[in-house]
């Protein structure tokens, strides 16, 4: 297949490109190129005759049309977001113009493209989201998201992106456009944009520096290796019912707290302090506005029906992610003066 990757550049973006390339699908990397992006992420296929690059923004309608016009896909992979809550907070109406209009942008060109192809079958519009669209669990293990679960968005970015998922569904319901959603949990490993949890932590450590924990450490989120996220997006493009959504998990339930303590005995194995552990760095800090309390996935769905589940154990894919992390330091210097890195956000509110 000939797949439309929407920011195939960005973290999870460039993961399903990379696998896409090399389970032999052509792609087509459409990306803005935002703060978050690296062109970097996709080196590793850039000389591949199956894969191009187009730098193009989803707000922007007519360059979209161009695109399709230009490369017939047979399928959309649409990724493209901001995804940072601390952002959405600061700044939502980033948030509100690439996840909502974007999105809608996206179903427009589309759904032109597919029509004036005679509505083929085969084609799909794959949308990509995330389980924040469901709100906040209580600390019972009993219960978890399913695709069925009722949605309660309480960010600025869990809100735009469950105004996305909407829209996807509208177009499929109204207009007939072959699509199907995925919704994922909490996702880490190698080309992690250092501003998320996982990668604060690694490089917070490495430089000597304060270990920053929101609250008390209490909030639990699935953990979902990125290149298990990968595989499952593929499986769901290429296998999923028209019009079904599917929720992805890691089936790594933790709390931040006792994932910053594994990260940090991992690094004590892996690269020793002179004195002490690396726990020792770790610091409480003002809670996030409007922090969920627990994410998680019931992923039966995608289970029962598609064959798919996570072959990365949480221990085994924060290991992976030290060791990326330790081998390729040239990659996120590069990426430490970019806006926001390094600072608090999100605090406004």
């Amino acid at each position: 297949m000939k797949l439309l990757v929407t920011g195939g550049a960005g973290f999870i973006g460039s993961a399903v490109v990379r696998q896409a390339i090399g389970q032999g699908h052509a792609v087509v990397n459409l990306d803005a190129l935002t703060y978050a992006a690296c062109l970097d992420n996709v080196a590793s296929v850039a000389d591949h005759p199956d894969y191009s690059f187009v730098q193009a923004d989803i707000r922007d309608l007519a360059a979209l049309e161009t695109v399709f016009a230009t490369h017939c896909p047979d399928a959309v992979m649409h990724l493209a977001a901001e995804s940072h809550v601390d952002r959405s907070i600061d700044g939502p109406g980033a948030f509100m113009e690439t996840n909502i209009t974007g999105t809608y942008n996206m179903l427009q060109a589309a759904r032109a493209f597919w029509e004036g192809q005679g509505r083929p079958d085969a084609f799909r519009f794959h949308h990509i989201s995330t389980d924040e669209v469901f709100g906040s669990l209580p600390d019972d293990p009993a219960v978890q998201f399913t695709e069925t679960t009722a949605y309660d968005p309480r960010s600025p970015y869990s809100a735009s992106k469950a105004a996305s998922d909407h829209l996807v569904r509208a177009w499929h319901e109204t207009y007939g456009l072959l699509v199907v959603l995925s919704n994922c949990s909490n996702n880490y490993g190698p080309y992690h944009f250092p501003e998320k949890l996982v990668p604060v932590i690694i490089l917070n450590a490495l430089a000597g520096k304060p270990l920053p924990i929101y609250g008390d450490g209490s909030n639990v989120r699935d953990w979902l290796y990125v290149e298990d996220h990968a595989d499952a997006l593929l499986t769901v493009l290429t296998r999923g019912a028209v019009g079904r959504s599917y929720n992805i998990g890691g089936e790594n339930e933790l709390s931040n707290l006792a994932l910053v303590r594994k990260l940090c005995a991992i690094l004590d194995e892996k690269r020793p302090r002179d004195q002490g552990s690396y726990a020792d760095l770790i610091t409480f800090v003002t809670d996030r506005p409007g922090h969920d309390a627990r994410y998680a996935i019931d992923p039966s769905r995608i289970r029962t029906e598609l064959g798919w589940r996570p072959s990365v154990t949480v221990d085994e894919g924060l290991a992976r992610t030290v060791d990326w992390y330790l081998a390729n330091e040239a990659w996120w210097r590069a990426l430490q003066n970019r806006d926001g890195v390094g600072k608090r956000l999100g605090v406004t509110a």
